[in-house]
């Protein structure tokens, strides 16, 4: 009997994978990235998928192989809106309480969501899980890099005071509990982040399994991403929301303040390209 119980909560545990894609992604890696959500071992019960302004005809070839499919639904924006936006609206679409993030470039592992799912219906206190991510250049069989991140709730939350505690491409979340700190709002490059923290302050339960969930596309243009005034900026003010409200003190403001200049500010690509690599990747540094 408790075996027949507990099979059939699986079958009713739907959930929904959400997705954005805009007019300067890869066709051909956002066919590769749609089919890997598609072809799993727990196929989603639905896609939505976000189209931020205007796309070539390369990307619509695409979308247009699924659109009249009847898990798969399109939201058509006429302007680009921004990451964020994009993520927000997408989740306000989505018909399920468990919602899967992906990007539109990367590759989920075949059993990603199984093994997502398990964990949500063997914990219900949980709210969001997440994973490790392999970075890889051209091909998955060319790894450069692997992002550990610190697995049960206690250690997340204590890593959140020093770097994001989440892959963001990894997660499965409860929608409620998204809605519960205010939902994405656009931030530059750290829209994640700061959601991950509103979501700490109220008291989320959060969870990253050991496994790889997705492989990652890297290469200079992220690297480039991942510096500059503007980048830099973003990340100053993260830290000082975080003091502001007293989840970090001075000591780790400063500290994180110092460590992001040297990064993202005086180091080349090439060489913050290499601290990521070899360094960065880490649930140990900072």
């Amino acid at each position: 009997m408790n075996a027949m119980i507990e099979e059939n909560k699986k079958i009713n545990t739907k959930f929904s994978v959400s997705m954005c894609v805009y007019k300067n992604d890869s066709p051909v890696h956002f066919k590769e990235a749609l089919e890997s959500v598609i072809i799993q071992t727990r196929k989603p019960d639905e896609v939505v998928l976000v189209i931020d302004g205007p796309i070539p005809e390369s990307i619509n070839e695409v979308i247009m192989i699924y659109e009249g499919k009847s898990f798969f639904k399109v939201i058509r924006l006429p302007q680009n809106v921004g990451h964020g936006n994009a993520r927000r609206i997408g989740l306000e679409n989505c018909s399920n309480e468990l919602i899967a993030l992906m990007d539109a470039d990367d590759i989920s592992v075949p059993d990603r969501f199984e093994k997502q799912i398990n964990c949500f219906e063997q914990n219900e206190e949980i709210s969001i899980i997440g994973g490790n991510i392999k970075e890889f250049i051209n091909s998955i069989d060319n790894i450069v890099g692997i992002r550990e991140v610190p697995q049960n709730d206690g250690e997340i939350k204590k890593y959140m005071k020093k770097r994001c505690p989440l892959n963001q491409v990894t997660v499965m979340f409860k929608r409620s509990a998204v809605e519960a700190a205010g939902g994405y709002i656009d931030w530059h490059y750290e829209e994640d982040y700061y959601l991950w923290i509103r979501m700490y302050q109220n008291g989320t339960v959060f969870k990253n399994l050991k496994d790889c969930l997705v492989f990652v596309r890297v290469g200079e243009d992220m690297y480039k991403r991942r510096g500059g005034w503007q980048y830099f900026r973003s990340e100053v003010k993260i830290q000082k929301y975080m003091l502001g409200n007293k989840i970090i003190c001075c000591y780790r403001f400063l500290y994180n303040v110092v460590i992001r200049f040297s990064i993202q500010v005086l180091m080349p690509n090439k060489i913050r390209g290499f601290i990521f690599k070899k360094f960065a990747r880490s649930k140990v540094i900072l």
